[in-house]
Order: C-alpha cells, then structure tokens, then sequence
C-alpha cells in the first residue's frame, strides 16, 4: 500500500522519541525524522519551509496566522511547555527588587515575539501589574551578533523597542551592566560568571509552582504544523499526526513511572513524576484544544495585548478544524 513520504523536524524530546525510533506510525505515512534543536527548526520552516511537519514557535506562528501568512497548520500537540520565572536574568546592582523594579529598565530579548517573552511580559502584567510599556527593549542576538527576527513586528504606541549594534550580543551587555535585565529562554552565558547577574525569581520552582495554583496555566511554548499544502489535499492527516504524537506522549508516561530501572539519568525521577502528577494531574502536559483552552486563551490575548497580532486570535483559526474533537472508545 502506497504512503506518504513526509519530513519531520522537531526535538528528539523522551516524548516525541518514539516516533523517531519509529515505534509510533504516524498511519499512512513514512515518516523522515530530522532531530534539531528548536531554533534551527524555527529558522528553517519560517525562513525556507523545509520540512513538511516540522515544530513551531507558537509566538512566531501566531503573527503568521493573524497576517494570513503562515505555510503550516497547526495541531495542538504542544511539544515544548515551560514556566517563565526561571527566565528573567537582572543585574544585581540596578535596584530590582522584584517585578515592579522592571518599571523603567532596558530589558534585553533575543526576539521580542519569542513565546518565552511573551509569556514572561503577559506574567508580569497580569500578575504584577507591570506592562510591556513600563521597560525599554533591547533585542539581538544572545550569545552571537547579528541575530534577525523571524518575523515582522507593528508594536503598539509606547513600546521602545531597538536592536543592539551587530556586533554585541545580550549576555556581554547584561555582564557589563549596558542592560538592566534580560528575558531568555536559554540561560546567558554570564550568568554563574558574574556576580552581578541574578535570577529575578531565585527560587523559581517555588514561584512557579505557586503561579500554576492559583491560574491552572502551564504554558505552552511550542506546536507542531503541518505544511498547508498537504493539510488541503489529505484532509486526514492532521488527526494522523497528532494521533502519533499522543502515542509517543503516552509511552514517555509509561517510562517516566517504571522504578525498577530508570529511564531518566536522575536519581529520582519516579518521585518528580509523582510530584507532577499531584500538583497538575494525571495528564499533566495535555495535548488537544480543549484540555489547553486557558493556555490558548491566554496566548491569544497576550499576542493581542502586546501588539505581536492585529487581531484576537481564536482556536479555530490555529489549529486544524479536524483535530478538535478525535474518535473515543
């Protein structure tokens, strides 16, 4: 029986590795996996569409779709989540205190629509009352210079955003106090090194745990598209695909739970799991659109809010129609 032979690009995360290991099918297809690393993969679907499911900046997908512009199709396997407080790196000696010590500072971000730096501003306004407008912006690369956004920005009036000389880089500024803070999902190399430098949030688990009580909201960072093209001439291959990455979720589950012998190099993960469980549920990192209608909800409005997008988003218009509701037994 003939298949479609179709590209995969994404992380080779514990709960996507199964389809990699090609122990998950996504049926009817011959999947060709390509592990990378988020940002490549983000750059080569935005820049090039190279792959024909491939992991996606939810941010970056967002602005896409609200300018009618987006190559792929969402499906709400929500590959990459994280709580942000563990994201927000301050100079120690610039009078930031808390949150609200943020009001007036220059703050660093590598892309301003990166999903992290979204999630981070729709936090601290929502929570802390201090809005996207309260901070002058910087963005640039991280670690290198010369770094050039995905996508097109209209910010809204009051937002001073500008780009470092290409030849800096955020986490050179932040070390020699040019920056006052700096959102970032990965941690700069400064920090650890300098003294100077400092998480907003020092014990961020606490922070985060408390955050997750009181809204229900574990963030999500990342979806999966599928090249728009292939939705529109295999209306079956959303519900497909996304029916393989529930599987392949499902077995991390398994393996996350087995004490006999570790799957994980840690020395208690069982416990961390179980820890999971008790705070968040059964299926604490859900796929699926209605099990994430806070996420989205919040996504949506905080892409509106900041000006990422001209207009509120909706479920409907992120995710394939097909993927809202899948057969039960």
């Amino acid at each position: 029986m003939a298949c479609l032979t179709l590209s995969l690009s994404c992380v080779d995360y514990d709960r996507t590795r199964a389809i990699f290991e090609e122990k998950v099918r996504v049926e009817g297809c011959e999947i060709v996996g390509t592990p990378m690393s988020p940002e490549e993969a983000f750059h080569r679907a935005f820049k090039f569409q190279e792959f024909d499911i491939t992991e996606l900046s939810m941010s970056s997908y967002m602005n896409l779709v609200a300018k009618d512009e987006a190559p792929y199709v969402g499906i709400p396997a929500f590959l990459s989540r994280m709580f942000r407080h563990s994201s927000i790196y301050i100079r120690t000696d610039k009078g930031i205190d808390g949150p609200e010590g943020l009001k007036g500072k220059v703050v660093g971000v590598p892309e301003y629509q990166m999903t992290a730096a979204l999630w981070v501003r729709g936090m601290l306004q929502d929570e802390y009352g201090v809005a996207p407008a309260d901070m002058r912006w910087r963005d640039g690369g991280l670690e290198q210079g010369g770094k050039i956004p995905n996508v097109s920005l209209n910010l809204l009036d009051g937002v001073e955003l500008e780009t470092i000389p290409i030849a800096r880089t955020l986490s050179d500024m932040l070390d020699k106090g040019e920056i006052d803070a700096l959102i970032s999902a990965r941690a700069p190399s400064c920090f650890g090194r300098s003294d100077k430098v400092a998480r907003l949030f020092p014990d961020y688990r606490a922070s985060e745990e408390a955050y997750y009580r009181k809204t229900g909201v574990f963030p999500i960072m990342h979806l999966v598209g599928i090249r728009r093209s292939l939705v529109k001439a295999h209306p079956w291959l959303p519900v497909n695909v996304l029916n393989a990455f529930i599987e392949a979720k499902e077995i991390c589950y398994r393996n996350l739970a087995k004490v006999g012998h570790l799957f994980t190099t840690l020395p208690w993960p069982v416990d961390e799991y179980e820890a999971a469980k008790a705070l968040m549920g059964e299926d604490f990192w859900p796929y699926g659109v209605a099990a994430n209608s806070a996420e989205i909800e919040a996504m949506t409005r905080y892409s509106f809010e900041q000006g990422l997008t001209a207009r509120k988003l909706s479920a409907e218009d992120l995710f394939a129609e097909s993927t809202f509701e899948l057969a039960k037994v």
